[in-house]
C-alpha cells in the first residue's frame, strides 16, 4: 500500500505519516525502482497505535519505548506507558480544577471588595504555585522498585518501618467494615497486602502505587484488582469513585505539607457518605512534622468527617473517618 492509499484509509494526511516517519517512528520499505513507500500490514498496525497513543497525549519519545525494540508492544509495556500518560493527565486535570478555583476566588474578592486587593490575589496565586510545584516535582525518595522482590519479606522483618505489620493490616481491613457490593482503593497498595485482605471478603478493590514493580508484584497475586500508576497527590481516579479507601504505611513517606495536599485527593475520589481507613507509625517524619494521628484526626473532623482512633498501640495507629457530606 502506497502513502496516499494509506492516508485515506486511516483519515489523515499524507504529511503527518511523514512527520512519524521523520521521527523514526516508522520505517516503512522502499520499491527498488522508483524508492516509493510501501507499507504492509505490520506498517498499518504500527500506524494506528502510533496514532492511538497521540489522541491520549502520550509524547513522541513514550511512543517510541513503547514500540522498540520490535515495534509490536507486549501488553506490559503498553500498560506501563499508558498509566504513566493517565496519571500526567490526571495531575494536569487538577491543576485546571486548581487554577480554575483561584480564578474563581479572585474573581469573588473583586466582586466583594469592589478594589482590587492585590496583595491577597497574590497570595492566592501564590498558593496555587507551591500545590502545582507539590505535584509535579512528586519523586520516588525510596526505591520502591527496587525493593519489590523481597518486599514481603522485609515487611516481616523488625526494621520498625512496619511494626505489626500483619496485625495492623488485620485491624485497618476490619475497621473498614466493607462488603461485597462496595468498591475500595487502596492508597500505596504496594504488593497489595492490604487489598488481598479485602478482595478474600469478594470485595471490588483497585491499587494506586507508585512504583512500577511494586505493581506487577501486586498484579501476580491478586490479577482481578485494577491497578493504576501514581501517588497521593494526584489520584488517577474520578471524582467520588470509591465506597471507602485504606492506605497502610503510606502517609509516613509523606511530608506535612503534601499530607495537606493528599487528604483532599482522598476526599475527591469518595462518594458521598464514604469512608477513610488510616494505619501509619506513630513516630515523627524526618521533616518533623508528621505523620501524627491527632495532626489527620484535626483535619479530617474539620473537613466534614467524623473521625476516630481505633486499636490505640505505642507504635502504630489505625484512623477511621466517616464522610457525613
Amino acid at each position: 500500500m502506497k502513502i496516499n492509499e494509506l492516508a485515506r484509509k486511516l483519515g489523515i494526511t499524507s504529511r503527518t505519516i511523514r512527520f512519524y516517519e521523520q521521527h523514526g517512528l516508522l520505517e516503512p520499505a522502499r520499491q527498488q525502482d522508483n524508492q516509493y513507500r510501501v507499507f504492509v500490514e505490520e506498517d498499518i498496525w504500527r500506524l494506528q497505535t502510533i496514532i492511538a497513543l497521540r489522541e491520549a497525549g502520550m509524547p513522541l519519545k513514550d511512543i517510541r519505548n513503547v514500540l522498540e525494540p520490535t515495534g509490536l508492544p507486549d501488553n506490559e509495556r503498553l500498560r506501563y506507558y499508558l498509566e504513566l500518560q493517565h496519571s500526567l493527565l490526571t495531575t494536569q486535570w487538577l491543576e485546571m480544577k486548581r487554577m480554575t478555583e483561584t480564578t474563581a476566588q479572585m474573581i469573588e474578592l473583586l466582586r466583594s471588595r469592589q478594589e482590587l486587593p492585590i496583595g491577597e490575589i497574590y497570595q492566592l496565586a501564590d498558593h496555587s504555585r507551591k500545590l502545582r510545584e507539590m505535584r509535579q516535582n512528586w519523586q520516588d525518595h525510596w526505591d520502591f522498585d527496587q525493593r519489590a522482590s523481597n518486599h514481603d519479606d522485609y515487611v516481616q522483618t523488625e526494621t520498625g518501618e512496619y511494626p505489626d505489620y500483619e496485625k495492623a493490616l488485620d485491624s485497618t481491613a476490619s475497621a473498614i467494615q466493607g462488603i461485597a457490593a462496595e468498591h475500595g482503593l487502596d492508597l500505596g497498595t504496594g504488593t497489595g497486602n492490604l487489598a488481598g485482605r479485602l478482595l478474600r471478603r469478594g470485595i471490588r478493590m483497585s491499587g494506586v502505587d507508585q512504583s512500577q514493580e511494586m505493581l506487577k508484584q501486586c498484579r501476580s497475586k491478586f490479577p482481578e484488582m485494577d491497578l493504576r500508576i501514581g501517588n497521593l497527590l494526584a489520584i488517577p481516579y474520578p471524582d467520588q469513585y470509591f465506597d471507602f479507601v485504606v492506605s497502610s504505611f503510606t502517609l509516613q513517606h509523606l511530608s506535612a505539607e503534601q499530607q495537606l495536599l493528599a487528604l483532599p485527593e482522598i476526599q475527591r475520589v469518595l462518594k458521598p457518605h464514604g469512608r477513610i481507613c488510616i494505619t501509619d507509625r506513630t513516630s515523627i517524619l524526618s521533616d518533623g512534622n508528621g505523620p501524627h494521628a491527632e495532626f489527620l484526626l484535626d483535619w479530617l473532623n474539620s473537613h466534614g468527617f467524623i473521625a476516630t482512633r481505633l486499636n490505640p498501640q505505642d507504635n502504630w495507629f489505625t484512623l477511621l473517618a466517616i464522610s457525613i457530606r
